[in-house]
């Protein structure tokens, strides 16, 4: 059997090899491959009988729980593209989204069309509401359409538009630094071949039980998925509210695969560890930022069967890199290299590559180069370049210009290959005349043991050009005193890099949608705290 070159084939591919397996678990509801193959071609019906045509875009504005998955693929395999939308996201910031890609269907549940009442009437392209567990059907506004998910599934049968893997699969909208959010285009090959990549060095297989702990409109929620299908594994869906929630699912569901990002391993790494959960847990992967070396080290002294993988990735490229577990001891700093089918060079301003150890721009080339920014030359030219001639790979015959993604992230590649992260490119804080990480600034805070969380920033300051702010939360049942923790700065860090200023709160830490701590939010908060007590 071949393998899938279209998303929706991935579980396709899956079905056939094992009908009645267990694909997905939500609660105490299952779903095995060839019932989830069964949803989806009832939705494809269903997507194809309200007249959509190919490449329409179909917003899903759910939880994760079995429709949302069903609804994913079955828009891809409808000939559509799906846009997830986080259910952490509000009325006005779900509108924007529908507004910019040109939403035609909306995929919800009555309890969510509720908070969405006003913000419908300026989704000029909206024609079709699809509700889960809606009894009775609400009656929609013309020129809205509200139909019921088991009427849809119930459609007479049609087969999807043609399709072939460089047409459009998905937006993934991704918060930037400044503005409104960015809408990725990714094709069905760009995923396809990100669930291949992944599942591949994850050694992913039909026996793994993986946590969707991450929101699926991230990329690397998304990939729990992806990855799962193309290996037959079994998915559990999780909507937590506290951290016990992960390590009870953990334990409960017999969880072999965990992917997580630092603020949540944080949080876990300070609670008590059912013993059960290392006998069956084969490997914990983090991405979305550097994990502190003490979170990892916690991690590992309660897991000590289980590998670490520590991974890079962009909603641009889906995935970049990952450090082999055997490497983390010799290198726990390290994002390691390029993952199979993707190449990473790092290159100076100038498109030159850069020396070993010399910090330069990340730039991903090979088949998960998404398609750029939805309806935004000006982002997408700025993001997704051509790659410099003569570089490997790029013999001077070749003609047409080969499209890479140009991170804006700052990394080092030391004499072996291997990749290290600065900081990204608009978070550099510039202090005494140089540059520093937050992330760096962070990663000394947290080795002092005397935080729970952190984050750093920079603030305009008339002598040092930016100060070093940091917001902190105490240790978990312990207080904070700045003056110890100074202390303890002064004497790990050089003097450019001392903060200016520690200001404790209470945990946790804002997070952003994706479930990253929100490093602009809360130095936006700290900027205008410091004006209302300057007037």
């Amino acid at each position: 059997m071949t393998d899938a070159s279209l998303l929706h084939e991935l579980i396709q591919r899956s079905a056939n090899r094992q009908t009645d397996a267990v694909a997905l678990t939500y609660g105490k509801q299952s779903m095995s491959y060839g019932k989830l193959q069964q949803a989806i071609a009832g939705f494809v019906s269903g997507l194809v009988g309200l007249g959509l045509q190919r490449g329409e875009r179909v917003a899903i504005y759910l939880e994760k729980r079995l429709e949302t998955v069903v609804a994913s693929f079955g828009t891809t395999a409808a000939g559509c593209v799906f846009v997830p939308l986080n259910p952490l996201l509000k009325a006005e910031q779900v509108a924007y989204i529908m507004r910019d890609c040109n939403v035609r269907a909306l995929v919800t549940s009555p309890e969510r069309l509720s908070l969405l009442s006003a913000a419908l009437p300026v989704c000029h392209d909206l024609r079709h509401v699809i509700l889960v567990n809606a009894d009775p059907l609400p009656a929609g506004p013309a020129p809205l359409a509200y139909l019921g998910w088991g009427d849809l599934l119930q459609a007479a049968a049609q087969t999807g538009h043609r399709v072939i893997d460089t047409d459009m699969a998905a937006i993934l909208y991704t918060s930037g630094s400044t503005g409104k959010p960015k809408g990725v285009v990714l094709s069905h090959r760009n995923m396809v071949a990100g669930a291949l990549s992944v599942a591949s060095y994850l050694e992913n297989s039909a026996e793994d039980t993986l946590l969707a702990a991450l929101p699926l409109s991230f990329d690397a929620g998304f990939s729990q998925l992806t990855t799962a299908f193309h290996a037959g594994a079994r998915v559990v869906l999780l909507n937590y509210l506290l951290p016990q929630d992960v390590l009870k699912a953990l334990a409960r569901e017999s969880v072999t695969g965990l992917t997580a990002v630092p603020p949540l391993y944080i949080q876990l790494s300070q609670l008590a560890w059912p013993e059960v959960i290392g006998k069956h847990l084969r490997y914990f992967a983090n991405t979305g930022g550097r994990m502190p070396r003490e979170t990892l080290a916690a991690l590992r002294a309660r897991l000590p069967e289980s590998k670490p993988y520590l991974m890079y990735g962009l909603t641009e490229a889906f995935r970049s890199t990952y450090l082999p577990p055997e490497e983390v001891d010799r290198r726990p700093d390290s994002i390691g290299k390029a993952i199979p089918n993707a190449e990473i060079l790092v290159l100076r301003e100038d498109g030159s590559p850069c020396a070993a150890n010399e910090p330069g721009e990340l730039v991903h080339r090979g088949a998960l180069v998404g398609m750029g920014y939805w309806n935004d030359h000006e982002k997408t030219a700025e993001r997704y370049k051509p790659l410099p001639a003569n570089m490997p790979g790029r013999d001077a015959g070749l003609v047409l210009p080969e499209i890479a993604v140009f991170s804006g992230d700052t990394v080092r590649q030391d004499e072996e290959g291997f990749l290290y992260f600065i900081g990204r490119r608009d978070e550099m804080m510039k202090t005494s005349g140089y540059r520093v990480s937050p992330t760096e600034v962070e990663e000394v805070i947290y080795a002092t043991r005397l935080v729970g969380e952190c984050v750093a920033f920079g603030v305009d300051h008339a002598t040092l050009g930016q100060a070093i702010q940091v917001i902190a939360t105490p240790a978990a049942g312990d207080s904070l005193d700045t003056a110890s923790l100074l202390a303890d700065c002064r004497s790990r860090m050089p003097a450019y890099m001392v903060p200016a200023g520690i200001v404790v709160r209470p945990g946790p830490l804002p997070r952003n949608p994706n479930g990253k701590i929100d490093r602009k939010a809360l130095a936006i908060e700290f900027l205008a705290t410091e004006v209302a007590a300057g007037e």
